[in-house]
């Protein structure tokens, strides 16, 4: 209490002059019209302003709540591609009756969850990604891995809450692949050499290929919807032995910064499954 007292002592004339300040200024900006108008220019801008930067912190700490809503908005959308969609076969139809059946019916075979990557590497001759989504949230191995780029790779491993995908940068990774332009159907894998290159082998020598034609994942391939990018040709060269081209293509994907990806499920995966092994049978 004897601080304060000394405090008040000390700068008595200082808080006097502050006060007498202050009454001032209110009887002006009181009293008269015009400095009543400047006074309120002046904090309805200066409120704007502590508002505008207030709305700039708040979005940027949502920033993270609104990716995440927007990759669950992303992969809903691409669940309803037609790249997703199966339609049944209706040419030829054998029926005992005069009803006619819809030809236009489509069944959505690929689903998509968006995920998170928590980890992945580049520089191992076995390269492996690690997404935070797992069987809790509908992940299931072999399922496909695709960005907004292009393909990833495989689920290989799945647990309650995480998932390991072999990249496409993995030596024992291998994609069914053609060309966008739709002729050529060869094997994409890679060489262990430079992560921004893959390889693409058995593309016949009938096919003609150009620098900057872009390959895409097969219709016939039982994980990756048809269509997707692989990447882009970059080089051509021919394999006298086998009498096929060899192609190095750019990746679409830049493996170095991955941060998000969609697993893609196969709906029709289990029946197809179950034909094969019924095939293999007989």
């Amino acid at each position: 209490m004897r601080n304060v007292f000394l405090f008040l002592r000390r700068y008595s004339v200082f808080i006097i002059f502050l006060v007498m300040q202050v009454i001032a200024l209110s009887m002006l900006f009181t009293d008269n019209r015009f400095h009543n108008s400047v006074l309120g220019m002046v904090t309805n801008e200066v409120a704007g302003s502590i508002n505008n930067r207030v709305d700039r912190a708040e979005e940027f700490l949502s920033l993270s709540e609104q990716n995440k809503k927007l990759r669950e908005q992303n992969a809903q959308l691409l669940s309803l591609l037609p790249s997703g969609s199966l339609m049944p076969d209706s040419a030829l139809q054998l029926v005992t009756d005069t009803f006619r059946l819809d030809s236009i019916k489509q069944y959505r075979q690929y689903q998509y969850f968006s995920a998170k990557v928590i980890s992945n590497s580049v520089f191992q001759q076995q390269n492996y990604l690690v997404l935070h989504r797992g069987t809790a949230q509908g992940v299931e191995p072999n399922m496909a891995v695709v960005s907004v780029d292009g393909i990833v790779g495989t689920v290989v491993h799945v647990s309650q809450n995480m998932s390991i995908v072999m990249s496409l940068l993995n030596r024992q990774s291998k994609v069914i692949a053609t060309l966008k332009k739709g002729s050529g159907l060869g094997e994409v894998g890679w060489d262990g050499k430079d992560p921004r290159y893959l390889v693409l082998t058995k593309i016949p020598k009938t096919v003609v290929v150009k620098q900057g034609d872009t390959v895409v994942t097969s219709p016939y391939s039982d994980k990756f919807p048809p269509g997707l990018p692989i990447g882009t040709v970059h080089r051509v060269e021919q394999d006298q032995e086998t009498n096929t081209y060899i192609l190095l293509v750019k990746t679409a994907v830049d493996f170095y910064n991955v941060q998000h990806a969609y697993a893609v499920k196969n709906i029709l995966q289990d029946e197809m499954e179950e034909l094969k092994k019924k095939m293999n049978k007989e």
